[in-house]
């Protein structure tokens, strides 16, 4: 059994049914296409066209869904930036705030330091007053024996 064409009679046996009138093969005798077969190739045609182009679809649709992960990556890592930011930015406000209560305090601790001094220095210069009230006295004591004739 080589390639030629099955007799309709065996054909129509076989599937039992009548026998076909319209085949989609070639005519033996001119060798040219029935119609319908020019109408299979262009509906095949179209049908390969129509996969193609659903098939660059696909691949445009993963590219597309690609790049937006690829956004939706780099807005999680701008986010994350931008918390880290905040946070840095809170660090330092709270240091700042720790830094000004010291330096109130450092204020407050030089202040009553002067104060300190200021007390220091009053009573130092009382009792350098009370030493020299005392040498006046000495003094007067002294003049008032020299005077008296022994």
């Amino acid at each position: 059994m080589s390639n030629e064409p099955i007799p309709q009679k065996r054909r129509s046996k076989l599937r039992g049914g009548a026998p076909k009138t319209d085949t989609d093969s070639k005519d033996p005798q001119s060798d040219r296409r029935q119609p319908k077969v020019q109408k299979v190739q262009v509906v095949l045609a179209e049908a390969e066209a129509a996969r193609r182009e659903a098939e660059q679809v696909r691949r445009l649709a993963e590219e597309t869904r690609k790049a937006s992960e690829q956004d939706r990556k780099t807005s999680e890592v701008l986010r994350m930036g931008r918390e880290q930011l905040r946070e840095a930015a809170e660090n330092a406000r709270a240091a700042g705030e720790e830094a000004r209560l010291a330096a109130e305090g450092a204020r407050h601790a030089v202040v009553d330091s002067v104060n300190a001094t200021a007390e220091s220095l009053k009573t130092t210069l009382e009792q350098m007053s009370v030493v020299e009230e005392m040498r006046r006295t000495l003094r007067e004591i002294r003049d008032t024996k020299k005077l008296e004739p022994n």
